[in-house]
């Protein structure tokens, strides 16, 4: 038996999550196995089931990667010096600009239905959303049920989900953002 083959580059997870994302894109989660993962990186398929024993389980570490940097890009906003309705205004925008930066992750974060990895899916959407409703109802100068939370989310969602469809990015279609987002606000109150 030959001692294994160094390799220029060891595989990481990360690598592995950025070929199964892009693969993900273009041919639908359905589409794609692990040994298609595996040879557009140019390794072996047991090379990828060292960091993920099934393309579900790598599915639910690319999402749960995914709502860990919106809840980050959120927590930014919360820590910014700034008065209650203008960082009330940034958290609106950011959720907007972050679906409209990372639009693969979000179509997988929040668009796929997929009975193979709706199990795995279930921490990351509620713990990012409690999160996102919370900063609503703390930034908001009235009282916000978790119903008026949650409308606010499906609107952001459905600008979001929109755009992506259309293929513009966040720079394309600011000043609409900003148009939507202030609609909002001025409904707030």
């Amino acid at each position: 038996m030959s001692p294994r083959k160094a390799v220029t580059n060891e595989l990481t997870q990360s690598m592995v999550m950025d070929a199964a994302r892009e693969l993900f894109r273009k041919k639908g989660y359905q589409q794609v196995s692990m040994r298609q993962i595996a040879t557009a990186l140019g390794y072996s398929h047991g090379a990828i089931y060292y960091h993920f024993k099934n393309k579900a389980e790598l599915f639910y570490a690319m999402i749960e990667t995914d709502f860990k940097e919106l809840d980050q890009w959120l927590d930014n906003v919360m820590m910014q010096d700034l008065d209650n309705r203008t960082k009330l205004k940034q958290v609106l925008l950011e959720f907007i600009r972050f679906g409209l930066t990372h639009k693969s992750q979000y179509e997988m974060m929040f668009l796929l239905s997929d009975e193979e990895v709706k199990s795995y899916v279930n921490k990351g959407p509620n713990d990012s959303y409690e999160k996102f409703a919370k900063a609503i109802m703390e930034l908001s100068n009235q009282s916000i049920s978790i119903q008026h939370a949650w409308s606010i989310f499906l609107s952001l969602h459905g600008f979001v989900s929109h755009y992506c469809r259309c293929d513009a990015d966040y720079d394309e279609v600011k000043g609409l953002a900003e148009s939507h987002v202030n609609f909002i606000l001025t409904a707030l109150g």
